[in-house]
């Protein structure tokens, strides 16, 4: 029995260290979309964090939404890992 591949879904957030506020929504979507902000992602280096649980909930709100406070624990454990790596590969070059 064949299983049919899930469609998957992208989010994208930015967020501005400088600026108060929690990290905003400023890009989302399903399927071609969502290959369409991974690839843009991968292109420019951003980092890719896989989280379905996290993507279902998100995926929900609007664009421009700012993260509900219920969500800033996981999305920052997100952000503090995007960070380190970078660093990383910067201490590297």
């Amino acid at each position: 029995m064949k299983r049919e591949q899930q469609e998957r879904s992208a989010i994208a957030l930015s967020y501005d260290q400088e600026a108060t506020g929690a990290p905003r929504i400023v890009a989302k979507g399903r399927g071609l979309i969502a290959e369409q902000i991974l690839a843009l992602a991968e292109e420019h280096d951003i980092h890719i964090h896989q989280s379905p649980e996290l993507i279902e909930v998100l995926i929900r709100m609007e664009l421009g939404d700012e993260i509900p406070e219920a969500l800033y624990r996981a999305i920052a454990e997100v952000i503090a890992f995007a960070y380190g790596l970078k660093q990383t590969e910067t201490a590297g070059q």
